[in-house]
């Protein structure tokens, strides 16, 4: 009895390790999509902007959300229209940067209140979640390495853009969330040196 209990609890560590794998693979491949269509991705984050506020609309007119938590995220997305209008260069320090975070957290904490003094099942506040809540900051969130790597910021004093696109360019200097994301595949996966 006592073996088959200890192979349960060692076959969900395992799960969890390759669900974790799954997830970094994932970003790994979003940030790398990210940095390479940086216009398909500013419309796309646009369009999630629009329908994350006619969720909330319609969260407020047939639902009876409460006027103040619905303001607050119509805001929170104009707040996040104005960080797209520098998109992919988004500064930590900006006022707009901060804004938005700290409206991420001011709107996770009345979400928090609202289900917790009304009942819904799971499912639907775990949609109100994702898409009002998480998708957007999530997706800025993993773009924030794109504006670092856009020709002609990473070039040296004294290259031009030509040669240094070809040698260094986009693929050799990396920083940012897609830095850890190379790191942490070249720890669990390591790829052959060529040698030529």
């Amino acid at each position: 009895m006592w073996f088959i209990y200890l192979l349960s609890w060692l076959s969900l560590v395992v799960q969890i390790c390759f669900v974790t794998l799954a997830i970094a693979a994932g970003l790994y491949y979003l940030a790398e999509l990210i940095e390479e269509y940086t216009v398909a991705t500013s419309r796309i984050i646009k369009y999630m902007i629009m329908f994350s506020t006619a969720v909330l609309v319609g969260l407020y007119l047939f639902e009876g959300f409460p006027t103040l938590m619905v303001g607050v995220g119509l805001f929170t997305n104009l707040v996040y229209f104005g960080l797209l209008q520098t998109f992919p260069y988004i500064m930590l320090t900006s006022p707009n940067f901060i804004l938005s975070c700290v409206l991420v957290v001011l709107n996770h904490y009345m979400a928090f209140q609202y289900f917790a003094e009304e009942y819904y099942p799971f499912s639907e506040v775990l949609a109100y979640f994702t898409i009002c809540l998480w998708v957007i900051p999530f997706s800025f969130f993993v773009s924030l390495s794109a504006g670092e790597n856009v020709l002609p910021s990473t070039m040296q004093q004294g290259d031009d853009v030509v040669s240094n696109y070809f040698t260094k360019g986009k693929r050799g200097k990396r920083s940012g969330i897609l830095l850890v994301f190379s790191f942490l595949k070249e720890a669990v996966v390591p790829s052959r040196q060529k040698m030529y």
